[in-house]
């Protein structure tokens, strides 16, 4: 149930941060869409979800954020389900060709996008008074069974990206909880042993070639090549200040892929320029150091990792989609948090926030 004093507690500048980065990227998607071919609605849905959002922000504040911790497992179980559905009845989505998607009617829903945020809630109530005992490693196998379930469904997609960000997501809860430096550097050692295994059976033969152009973009220009060529033509042309609103010509005449999605941000700030583009860094970082100052104030365990979780999974999706527009890093398919098209991505990300704000408007309990 709500308390009175909650109405007082609402983190105003949070809500505020989020409807600027969401209202810039309508700015950016309006213009993407604009005489595409079966794009003319897609503004029209993406208001949509983002009220969808606010609602899911309200709802979410009803129950307890330790209450949300409780039903992270069962929820965590769910979302496995349904990443199991997506192998035998998944489809491609609105214009994907991947198997990533399970079609409801006429909606479209991607379960891998919600696994992250209910990973960090079973963490959190799995670790809610947790002692690490000393010299012993076995306290590590249940987490890791939690993050390793979804991330081999994810693979088998194939969807790299949202594995590998459940990965990211994992490293920083398990650093709050003490991770021993040697554990660290036996980790690190397994992973690079398994490299060649993974190049050799688990990597796609797309994957494997986005790799291969992300070192040398060049090699295929007109084909594996082409997003990111395309990608740093958009934002290099944007120079300072920019082209101007629907004047950019990678995205309006279609030279650049996906872009309404995966590289919105390259449709942004080739039209708005190198202003624009800090401009939504300097929010996005805004919005996570805001965040991550309620680590500080945190009064138990499973705030401080839900805040944590959280903040890792907006930074880690900002860092990947910018980097892979920028030619950084290899093209995967992860969006950028409240400014792609998509439901899926939006939904969760609101429900993230809602999390956000349901420990901030709580910050008067004693613990």
């Amino acid at each position: 149930m709500l308390d009175r004093r909650m109405l007082g507690n609402i983190d105003w500048t949070l809500c505020g941060l989020v409807l600027m980065i969401a209202g810039i990227g309508l700015i950016a998607l309006s213009s993407a869409t604009v005489g595409s071919p079966g794009q003319e609605n897609y503004l029209m849905y993406q208001i949509y979800r983002i009220f969808a959002g606010i609602g899911v922000i309200i709802l979410t504040q009803f129950i307890h954020y330790r209450n949300w911790a409780r039903l992270g497992f069962i929820m965590h179980l769910v979302v496995i389900g349904l990443l199991v559905l997506v192998l035998f009845y998944g489809t491609g989505g609105p214009g994907a060709p991947v198997q990533r998607w399970l079609k409801i009617g006429p909606f479209f829903f991607q379960p891998s996008e919600f696994s992250k945020f209910t990973l960090v809630l079973a963490l959190s109530h799995h670790f809610r008074e947790f002692q690490r005992p000393k010299g012993n490693w076995l306290w590590m196998i249940w987490p890791l069974i939690l993050m390793a379930v979804p991330v081999v469904l994810i693979v088998k997609q194939p969807d790299l990206g949202t594995a590998m960000l459940l990965l990211i997501v994992f490293i920083p809860i398990i650093f709050m909880m003490g991770i021993r430096f040697k554990t660290i550097v036996t980790l690190g050692v397994l992973t690079l042993a398994s490299l060649p295994v993974l190049w050799i059976y688990v990597l796609k033969p797309y994957q494997k070639g986005r790799i291969m152009t992300f070192l040398n973009p060049e090699r295929d220009p007109l084909g594996a090549g082409y997003h990111i060529i395309q990608s740093k033509i958009a934002i290099g042309s944007g120079r300072v200040l920019g082209k101007g609103f629907g004047e950019g010509t990678q995205g309006q005449l279609n030279f650049l892929p996906a872009h309404h999605t995966d590289f919105i941000f390259s449709v942004f700030a080739e039209e708005w320029g190198f202003i624009g583009a800090m401009l939504v860094l300097v929010l996005f970082l805004t919005l996570a150091l805001w965040s991550l100052a309620g680590v500080l104030k945190s009064k138990n365990r499973v705030s401080a990792i839900q805040i944590t979780g959280i903040v890792a999974i907006i930074i880690s999706h900002v860092l990947i989609n910018i980097g892979m527009t920028t030619g950084l890093m290899p093209v995967v398919g992860v969006p950028l948090p409240f400014f792609s098209y998509g439901g899926s991505s939006m939904l969760s990300m609101m429900f993230g926030i809602g999390l956000l704000l349901n420990i901030r408007m709580r910050r008067f309990e004693k613990r």
